[in-house]
């Protein structure tokens, strides 16, 4: 018997809401809602069958929140002008669209046994440390670091008194941003290998544009650092100048060339 592909849900656009200057939530429910079954993880996903010109196209995003009481699904976006296929959908959409979603899938979830948590990434990660800080309990130690284009995207976050969150301006959008601010350049890189490394089980999550992390957060958290694969959740939401499919297949080529 072949295996069975990931559940598909439809699901009803109730509202969206600007939340800053470049992210967009999307409030989905209605009679879909009872079909959805949440994961426990913070960084839960779901795949948005959305269309592009007379194709279906599939773009993966975090669940924000889901809200049994409401009976809602939140997904934020990112929106920078017309750039890409999701970003202009969720800002235009309107209330009462259908929508497809299949999920979610997930990986990572806070250990309140862990003595300190790091979580980074860029705007993509949002929505996924949003999640995880909220989930952290009371006396919970820790640092985020969110790399973002300006200060008229930070958001306010609720995080436990022992946990600081960090917002670090890149200037530009991710797209648009300069050799001087990307790669191994980009503040997310610097920020990270500032934190005085503390002591004890020490918990990361780590995600965002994929040579950032990949290249030069994840070797310094992995080799120099010590965490270990089991405490490292460290993977790239995208990759600069791919489109998602582009991303899926050199996602898909170096887990060959490292199993190889």
């Amino acid at each position: 018997m072949a295996p069975k592909g990931p559940q598909s849900t439809t699901l009803t656009v109730l509202r969206t809401e600007v939340v800053s200057e470049h992210f967009v939530r999307v409030v989905l429910g209605g009679d879909g809602f009872a079909d959805f079954t949440p994961r426990p993880e913070t960084d839960s996903y779901v795949k948005i069958e959305l269309q592009a010109g007379d194709d279906t196209v599939l773009r993966t995003y975090t669940v924000r929140r889901v809200d049994p009481d409401a009976e809602e699904i939140w997904i934020d976006f990112v929106v920078h002008g017309d750039e890409g296929v999701a970003g202009p959908w969720a800002r235009s959409v309107q209330p009462g669209t259908e929508v497809v979603l299949r999920g979610p899938g997930a990986g990572y979830l806070p250990d309140p046994a862990a003595d300190f948590h790091l979580l980074a990434g860029d705007e993509t990660a949002v929505p996924a440390i949003a999640a995880a800080l909220e989930s952290l309990p009371a006396d919970a130690a820790g640092a985020a670091f969110i790399e973002v284009a300006g200060g008229t995207d930070e958001l306010e976050l609720e995080a436990p008194s022992g946990v600081t969150v960090t917002w670090l301006h890149r200037g530009v959008a991710a797209g648009d941003a300069g050799q001087d601010r990307i790669d191994g350049n980009a503040p997310l890189v610097a920020a990270v290998r500032a934190l005085p490394w503390p002591d004890g089980d020490v918990q990361v999550f780590v995600h965002g544009e994929a040579e950032t992390v990949m290249k030069h957060i994840r070797p310094y958290l992995r080799k120099e650092r010590g965490v270990k694969p089991a405490r490292a959740s460290i993977s790239g939401y995208w990759r600069r100048g791919r489109t998602e499919e582009g991303f899926r297949t050199w996602k898909r080529e170096l887990a060959e060339v490292d199993a190889g």
